[in-house]
């Protein structure tokens, strides 16, 4: 494999690893996930991804939203997903002139093994899963993508955002302690 192609982006990157890729230049990003609910950390990976460039997002289909969780939990559908990741997206894209697109996730590595991207966003605990992409695109002959590693976000419990803490009404999408809660923002139907 060559070069690890890894950049460390957050709170606790030094200053040499948070130099990563040029901004300036224009770079087709990707990144892929469940994001059901959308929340803090997501959003941290999605700026990051636009600060970058133009933005592919992978969404889990249905059938591998389960198989890519380490807690057994219920998952929204993916047409409620992507309606909700598509809202945050298109806000995101807005601030900084990018476009995006959402595509189905039907297998972990996805999207990221196809040409035409220069970076994989990932976060601290996907590092290994953006290397076994490099390995998958260099076994295609193609070049590795840049792993842009985006720090998580804590709660205000010290522990790290997630869905799944987000669904098990601990916290809400921003971290905020919620007890007796869904985590989720009401719905308007």
């Amino acid at each position: 494999m060559q070069g690890e192609n890894l950049v460390v982006y957050g709170e606790d990157a030094t200053e040499a690893t948070k130099t990563g890729p040029p901004v300036t230049m224009f770079m087709k990003v990707v990144l892929g996930g469940t994001f059901d609910p959308v929340h803090d950390g997501h959003r941290a990976l999605f700026e990051r991804a636009f600060e970058l460039g133009d933005v592919t997002v992978g969404l889990t289909s249905d059938e591998l939203a389960p198989k890519t969780r380490s807690v057994d939990r219920f998952v929204r559908s993916f047409d409620e997903r992507k309606r909700d990741l598509e809202a945050e997206l298109a806000r995101l894209a807005g601030e900084h002139d990018r476009e995006f697109t959402v595509r189905e996730l039907t297998e972990p590595t996805g999207i990221a093994t196809e040409p035409g991207f220069d970076v994989l966003i990932v976060s601290p605990e996907t590092v290994d899963g953006g290397k076994l992409v490099n390995k998958e695109r260099e076994e295609k002959g193609l070049e590795p993508l840049e792993l842009e590693v985006v720090d998580h976000l804590y709660a205000d419990d010290g522990d790290i955002i997630s869905s799944t803490r987000i669904v098990a009404g601990e916290i809400d999408e921003h971290g905020n302690l919620t007890p007796d809660s869904d985590g989720r923002a009401p719905t308007s139907e």
